[in-house]
């Protein structure tokens, strides 16, 4: 059998005797995109935390085509083709959007390259109109742009994207949806959102978290409809 792209064993995470993550096994196939939702609480930063190397686990596996990175650092989990875009956009604030593409691209690439790549992700995320801009002058959702630009330049096989909406507009809301599209044309993906109408427009495949643990995986029509979700989720919005 073919190994998943990316795969956790009984993955823990215990703070004292808070039980944060709780034996959680979690499996994404190639070119796969998978949304984790849940309440506050629920683990799902936890979680996201051990698959980037930002905490190790308490008790468990975390493998990448079957390599264990649990104990990883969160650089050598991005050289093996794993990049990660946090809630808080990771950019240099005063240096332009060209500029900072241009340092994540170059990072891998030859001068020439890098320069080719640069003009693809501006083109690619919507932004070769501001290419010039400084990046702190840009709008939230903007700058949550450039940051997928920095991580799209070293070619990952699988993107993490922890609550790519946040903040954001309807409208770029809805860019963001038919950007993530397009990335999973060619790329794995694993989204943690609280937003369910993002959530409408990308996802095939849920995932949600309650208490620590994995509570139900299904199609994202069914998941929406499974009165346990709402109840424990969605609340008397749903309702």
């Amino acid at each position: 059998m073919v190994a998943p792209l990316l795969q956790t064993r009984d993955l823990s995470m215990h703070f004292g005797g808070v039980k944060a993550v709780n034996n959680v096994d979690f499996t994404l196939a190639e070119g796969e995109l998978r949304c984790l939702i849940g309440p506050n609480g629920a683990g799902k930063s936890t979680f996201f935390k051990m698959l980037t190397g930002q905490l190790e686990p308490s008790h468990g596996q975390v493998l990448f085509r079957g390599q264990d990175i649990s104990r990883s650092y969160a650089h050598e989990i991005a050289r093996l083709g794993i990049g990660i875009k946090t809630q808080v956009p990771s950019v240099f604030d005063g240096l332009s959007v060209r500029e900072n593409i241009w340092l994540a691209a170059s990072r891998l690439n030859s001068a020439e390259r890098a320069k080719r790549l640069v003009d693809e992700m501006l083109e690619r995320v919507g932004l070769s109109h501001a290419a010039d801009r400084v990046v702190g002058q840009l709008a939230h959702g903007q700058r949550q742009w450039v940051e997928l630009g920095l991580v799209l330049s070293t070619d990952p096989e699988l993107i993490l994207l922890d609550e790519p909406a946040a903040g954001m507009t309807h409208e770029e809301v809805l860019k963001t949806a038919e950007l993530v599209r397009e990335i999973n044309r060619t790329k794995a993906l694993i989204v943690v959102e609280h937003d369910m109408q993002f959530i409408r427009m990308i996802a095939k495949q849920v995932t949600v978290f309650n208490r620590g643990s994995i509570l139900i995986e299904d199609s994202v029509e069914n998941i929406m409809r499974n009165p346990l979700v709402r109840d424990i989720y969605l609340g008397k919005q749903a309702a």
